[in-house]
């Protein structure tokens, strides 16, 4: 009893660094504060992306529930694939409408069901965009300029709880940003992963005695994708035509829509082209499997999920692209089921 009420009255610090695969922490953490506190490792949701997983680290919901199935998710409701994060539709500007953003995120979060304080630390320049106002209701949210800026938060909120005990949310997305940039395995990348490093090595320093729990993990890994490996839908005209919709989804986990009669001409597109690239799958075959995920589906998920799905093979990415959209070159991707994207790792330390 007494062992349980000191665990009730310590703080718990969760820390997301965006795009920290454990197959990364590994092969490149030798020597570091973070391998050092690796206590095991866990899955990503899938698809293995940010939309989809830190919403569920918001919510406690799975994919399948909250409905944000990718970067880019399909609803009719608000012009047809829409990015949700930054709620910008595709080629087509801003998400509008004064409800919008309670209409594409119904659900609560896991702030609002806390029975202590729980602060919400973000980047300054994520902490007021829609997706975090409505993510972040039950929370108090911090903003932050730089890794030292974010150290310095995480232990003023731990101060500021003080005789109590709370809950801190802290995320960094900047080696996920690098990573896409320069590529996975890359010393831009390495470089950031030994500042990190760095910086939570000074955050236990200062945490030491303050009764606390710290876990870091992630929202998925990633694998590179080189341009030999893109393949552009628009390179393919006759087998775009048989799609309905743009692509959405993922480049590795991509949803679309087949016209009515097409799929016969479709399979034949992927077991000439795609073979050994990518894996063609019924959209309904993934719900029907729990892929995305436990609990109630959400009600449409099934237009997020279109009719169709191509995982990709490892390495392989598939994209294309619409009139007056700028295109985002990428090395270093996720969304997919390979090891890397998908096992992330478990790193706990008691302060």
């Amino acid at each position: 009893m007494a062992a349980r009420n000191e665990d009730a009255n310590r703080s718990l610090v969760f820390l997301l660094v965006d795009g920290l695969g454990d197959t990364f922490l590994q092969r490149f953490g030798a020597g570091s504060t973070l391998l050092a506190h690796r206590t095991g490792r866990l899955t990503s949701v899938f698809p293995s992306t940010t939309a989809s997983a830190v919403t569920t680290t918001l919510t406690g919901l799975a994919p399948a529930t909250h409905g944000l199935t990718g970067w880019f998710i399909r609803d009719r409701r608000f012009g047809g694939v829409l990015a949700p994060l930054p709620m910008l539709v595709r080629g087509n500007g801003a998400v509008e409408g004064l409800l919008a953003s309670q209409r594409l995120f119904p659900y609560q979060t896991l702030f609002q069901h806390r029975t202590r304080p729980a602060t919400l630390i973000y980047p300054h320049y994520l902490a007021g965009s829609a997706f975090t106002r409505r993510h972040s209701r039950g929370a108090h949210v911090v903003p932050y300029q730089g890794l030292e800026g974010m150290v310095d938060a995480i232990v003023d909120e731990l101060q500021s709880f003080r005789p109590q005990s709370g809950y801190v949310h802290a995320y960094y997305p900047a080696f996920d940003a690098l990573s896409h940039t320069h590529g996975c395995e890359s010393s831009e990348v390495i470089a950031r992963f030994q500042r990190i490093d760095a910086s939570f090595t000074r955050l236990l320093e200062r945490l030491q005695g303050c009764n606390c729990d710290i876990v870091v993990s992630a929202d998925h890994g990633f694998i590179d994708s080189p341009q030999q490996q893109q393949i552009r839908l628009e390179d393919y005209p006759d087998a775009k035509r048989l799609l309905d919709t743009p692509l959405f989804g993922e480049r590795r986990a991509a949803f679309f829509g087949l016209r009515p009669g097409a799929e016969r001409d479709f399979q034949a597109f992927s077991d000439e082209v795609l073979r050994g690239k990518a894996v063609l799958l019924s959209s309904e075959s993934l719900r029907k499997n729990n892929l995305l995920g436990p609990g109630k589906p959400h009600r449409k998920l099934s237009e997020r999920t279109g009719t169709h799905a191509l995982l990709m093979e490892s390495g392989w990415t598939i994209l294309d692209r619409l009139p007056d959209e700028t295109e985002h070159e990428m090395l270093g991707v996720h969304g997919g089921l390979s090891p890397q994207e998908m096992w992330i790792p478990l790193i706990c330390a008691r302060c």
